[in-house]
């Protein structure tokens, strides 16, 4: 079998799942990394929480802070370490809600490895990007906690892969996934032209980082197919590039003969004349 007989390289072919309202796993069952993960972020809310002192300690050396380029540059744990850090009881409960929810349905889709890797990754866009508008200019220096961007970019990723997954609102209303998807990224953008209340930046910040991680998601998860689109469609050789030509114009010369067939041959425009010439001379070629 050639590479251009396999499923995989066809112009119709799709990932399975990409038409599917279901992934093909059960949702909802913590997984090893995703385990891990929720454990994490709960244990060191709580010891924040539990022992102030503590809590200082871990938000003045764990989160983002980018009062300079040299602490940026010199503590770079901290694009991870902030990831870990929520400031209040509906910051970390949202967050580790969709973990909940859509992380074991990557991590079973990747595997472990992938999955922590691709987690951190899009958590640690929105711990790079701040800093960088930060010393633009353009934002004012604050502190930057909570897994929000790497939560942003699990939701991107599931309904790049899962779009016609139903979500269902307050256990009641069905919603696509890619339409919550689309609805938190407007909400986001939106949100960063809406003037900050004195020098409350806060918002602006974590819609930043929304916005860095569900960029980072959408791009990892997509890459792979469009990158094979695009091997697969440079590697057409110009014979098969000519098959594909003599198709479509079939397809025209189809449609042309069913307008004559119905309305005559003065119903024609100039450039269908000129498709049925050019099929005719291609025909009389192949004869001879």
């Amino acid at each position: 079998m050639g590479l251009y007989d396999r499923e995989y390289t066809q112009e119709h072919y799709r990932p399975s799942y990409w038409h599917s309202a279901r992934p093909p796993f059960r949702l909802g069952m913590p997984s090893t990394v995703v385990g891990r993960l929720l454990i994490a972020n709960i244990v060191v809310f709580l010891l924040s929480y539990l022992i102030p002192p503590l809590g200082n300690f871990i938000e003045t050396w764990f989160s983002v802070f980018p009062v300079s380029w040299k602490t940026v540059l010199l503590q770079p744990w901290r694009i991870i370490t902030y990831q870990f850090l929520h400031g209040g009881f509906s910051h970390i409960f949202f967050n580790m809600l969709w973990l909940y929810f859509l992380g074991p349905v990557l991590e079973r889709h990747w595997g472990p490895r992938k999955f922590l890797f691709f987690y951190l990754a899009c958590g640690a866009a929105g711990g790079i990007v701040y800093p960088v508008l930060v010393f633009a200019g353009w934002m004012k220096v604050g502190i930057l906690i909570g897994a929000s961007g790497a939560i942003f970019g699990v939701l991107a990723a599931a309904a790049i892969l899962f779009p016609m997954l139903n979500v269902y609102i307050w256990g009641i209303f069905p919603v696509k996934l890619v339409f919550i998807a689309l609805f938190a990224f407007f909400i986001s953008v939106m949100a960063l032209f809406k003037p900050a209340q004195g020098s409350d930046t806060g918002g602006q910040t974590a819609h930043f980082a929304h916005l860095a991680g569900m960029i980072v998601g959408a791009v990892y998860t997509a890459w792979p197919y469009i990158t094979v689109r695009y091997r697969l469609k440079s590697r057409t050789s110009p014979w098969q590039k000519k098959i594909q030509d003599q198709q479509q114009l079939a397809a025209q010369v189809d449609k042309i003969l069913e307008k004559v067939y119905r309305h005559g041959i003065s119903s024609l425009s100039r450039k269908e004349k000129q498709i049925l010439k050019k099929a005719t001379q291609l025909h009389h070629e192949m004869k001879n």
